[in-house]
């Protein structure tokens, strides 16, 4: 179970030498540390499963006396501890590879006053059989008992291939600037992930190769502008004092053990939660890489299309076999698919119209495991038969967003002077994600694993904290301009944001309170705050138990969680804080 902690003030470092949030070791200022200590990072002996307290800095730290600016590399055998594991989802080979780390982590990083920065960010590709890495910015320091040593600690994921299940860890060990290191210990002890749990803890042989990084000024600018772009943090706890009348617990929905994290903002701040794992807090939520699941359908998606009809208008009604990747969509049965239809996922092609049933059906394994753009486009252009006028019909295909991703590509790239371009990194990422200052993170998405390179579109990005806060405050706010330019469409933006009397969207099966269109979902809240008239709020949502919720008043709430039950996705108690907050009904 993860173990869900108190959260105040803890949840933000209140210390000047750190701008990442910590978790602090509990002990007084002349004591040493007895956890992880020397003797154990420098012998490799031991069991590195502990509370995660042990790989944040103690009260009693100071600032780092040597410099990390070169190559870590870390291998060997780990331990495991399957927490819980969901038959069809996995192989027995896929189990037995996800509990081994990966033998290739070879990478660089450098040093920024007490922050170590990876040169890489986003998905790291290797040669493991079962998992990817994520790396986020960590802490340098020093401490009593290290005898000369600094103390580094780097938080990471591992995150499976091809997929968005991510497992959060950090790595900690001391080194000198002459390339002097001890073991590396690490540990894993949560995960937003439904269908495997897992804890992976192990002192791992490592090697420091201390050189000059070339891309240090640039990966240090970008961190530090990074930060000075962020919303202001304050403790969730802090909510009830700075708006008497709330209730923050309200906030924290869904098990207990299933959450993540999550968060309210309000007048511009991000009241943030901690990030509860098995074994204590999380000492680096901050910078926590949660998975987006199907919320790239609306951060990802709906935003490319929205900002290539601001571009290049008409563009949502282009059919989509004029730009058909692969025969099937050259199809008779697509002749009047539109851009839009795939983004609203009405294109009338489907099995069956009951609430998640094509999603759900055994056959859409044929989808999410093939690697190639190819194989995902034949899946998403021949799977179902068309049974229904396109415009008309909705049934949920991640498919369908990722064909519209495909296609989006291809118009691209055929317009004069883009003929190398892509839809992501000079759309999604130039027009929206970099001007916002999102992490370096964000900023990379999943793709296909072929020369291709196709971005996955209806799920593959990784978000923090910070990242959504400030990305759904200024889909929710800003009307689609950034600096003064505008870089949405705004007719349908406002279309997706529920600012258009009488177009709601599709009606959702099974669930009459509950819409669909343009990427965005919306629910009728009139009823949980009392407005006399139907209330219509977007919101993006991610399996599992992801939700980004944006009301009319600016008030933004998000909650990352993955037990995929009912009440990990009821965000409904926020909608009565935000009417307190301002009224939000029409």
């Amino acid at each position: 179970m993860k173990r869900v902690s108190t959260v105040g003030a803890a949840a933000i470092c209140a210390c000047a030498m750190s701008v990442i949030p910590f978790q602090a070791l509990a002990q007084d200022a002349l004591s040493t540390r007895t956890q992880l200590t020397h003797a154990t990072l420098m012998d490799g002996r031991g069991r590195a499963d502990v509370d995660f307290s042990a790989y944040a800095p103690p009260v009693n730290a100071s600032a780092p006396g040597e410099t990390f600016e070169g190559t870590l590399h870390a291998s060997g055998k780990v331990g495991t501890r399957t927490i819980h594991l969901e038959p069809g989802f996995l192989s027995r080979m896929q189990v037995t590879a996800a509990r081994t780390f990966p033998d290739d982590f070879d990478y660089d990083f450098v040093q920024d006053g007490d922050v170590l920065l990876p040169v890489r960010r986003g998905y790291i590709v290797t040669n493991h059989p079962y998992w990817d890495v994520v790396l986020e910015p960590g802490r340098v320091w020093s401490e009593p008992g290290d005898r000369g040593y600094s103390r580094a600690a780097i938080p990471f994921a591992l995150v499976q291939k091809h997929m968005n299940c991510t497992h959060y860890g950090v790595m900690m060990f001391l080194f000198k600037s002459d390339g002097a290191i001890s073991h590396v210990a690490m540990q894993i002890s949560s995960e937003t992930c439904k269908y495997l749990k897992l804890d992976m803890w192990g002192l791992l042989d490592a090697s420091y190769a201390h050189h000059e990084v070339p891309e240090k000024a640039t990966v240090v600018a970008a961190w530090r502008q990074y930060l000075s772009h962020r919303l202001p943090e304050r403790p969730i706890a802090q909510l009830a004092a700075d708006h008497p009348g709330v209730d923050p617990a309200k906030l924290a929905i869904g098990e207990s053990s299933a959450r993540t994290l999550y968060g309210l903002v309000v007048d511009g701040i991000n009241y943030v939660s901690a990030c509860p794992t098995r074994y204590g807090d999380y000492p680096y939520c901050g910078v926590l890489p949660f998975p987006s699941y199907s919320t790239a359908k609306t951060a990802e998606a709906a935003l490319a299309l929205m900002a290539m009809e601001q571009r290049h208008p008409g563009t949502a009604d282009i059919k989509v076999n004029e730009f058909a990747p692969v025969p099937g969509c050259a199809a008779k049965g697509w002749g009047g698919v539109t851009f839009r239809d795939l983004l609203d996922m009405t294109t009338g092609h489907y099995d069956s119209t009951a609430y998640m049933a094509d999603e759900d059906a055994p056959k859409v394994q044929g989808f999410f495991y093939a690697t190639t753009e190819q194989k995902k486009a034949a899946f998403s252009c021949s799977a179902y038969p068309l049974r229904a006028k396109p415009g008309t019909t909705w049934v949920y295909h991640t498919s369908d967003t990722f064909l519209l991703g495909d296609a989006l590509n291809r118009y691209l790239r055929r317009l004069p002077g883009e003929a190398h371009a892509d839809i992501f990194r000079d759309v999604v990422d130039a027009d929206i994600y970099k001007p916002l200052a999102l992490s370096a993170t964000a900023r990379v998405t999943r793709r296909t694993a072929d020369a291709a390179a196709q971005p996955f579109f209806g799920y593959g990005l990784q978000f923090n904290r910070g990242d959504i806060a400030r990305l759904a405050l200024w889909i929710d706010r800003d009307g689609g301009k950034l600096d003064g330019r505008q870089v949405l469409d705004p007719k349908l933006l406002d279309l997706a944001m529920q600012r258009v009397e009488g177009q709601r969207g599709s009606i959702v099966d099974a669930y009459p309170e509950f819409r669909y269109q343009l990427g965005f979902w919306a629910r009728n809240v009139a009823g949980l705050i009392g407005c006399k008239r139907p209330t219509w709020v977007p919101f993006m949502s991610g399996y599992g138990g992801i939700s980004v919720v944006m009301y009319p008043n600016g008030v933004v709430y998000y909650n990352v969680s993955d037990s995929g039950s009912p009440s990990a996705f009821n965000w409904g108690p926020s909608a009565a804080i935000a009417n307190f907050l301002g009224s939000i009904c029409p």
